[in-house]
């Protein structure tokens, strides 16, 4: 028997409430502010999850930036029962797409130098790192990574 297919949608309220009970302990520590209400209210119309079997596995805080315009993905959670399952995979795909239909030229993302799991998983999904010095303040470089995307061919007729 083959076990039931994960399910890739747009963020409800009760999915960001689940959020923000269960980000500290799947990030292995606090970060809950970067699950900001402003990410479900004002910018959650292009937020996805991962649904296995009713449950969340896995969630994509993004929206568009005006300038590009581009897709900006702020933050990723997986459940780390579900990691290397192609949960985060299905979650860029689903914003992606979502992207593109909406004009977007390009995504853009950013972590941490030492964040080894994220630049590699953003290589293989075809995302280019470059590191910028005092990015986020003094001293503060971060890498930053992009990703170029095809405008929705279909904007043209319409």
């Amino acid at each position: 028997m083959t076990a039931p297919p994960f399910t890739t949608r747009q963020l409800e309220k009760g999915d960001y409430d689940q959020i923000v009970r269960i980000i500290d302990k799947w990030w292995g520590g606090p970060t809950s502010a970067l699950a900001h209400p402003l990410f479900f209210y004002e910018l959650g119309e292009l937020a996805r999850v991962v649904v296995h079997e009713g449950a969340l596995v896995g969630f994509l805080f993004g929206f568009i930036a005006p300038a590009g315009p581009t897709g900006y993905v702020h933050l990723v959670g997986i459940d780390p029962e579900f990691r290397r399952r192609n949960v985060g995979t299905r979650l860029y795909a689903s914003f992606e797409e979502a992207c593109r239909l909406a004009g977007c030229s390009r995504l853009k993302a950013i972590t941490t130098l030492a964040n080894d799991g994220s630049v590699h998983f953003h290589e293989a999904l075809g995302w280019t790192a470059e590191e910028h010095g005092d990015y986020a303040g003094p001293g503060r470089a971060r890498l930053v990574f992009t990703k170029a995307i095809a405008a929705d061919a279909s904007e043209g007729r319409r």
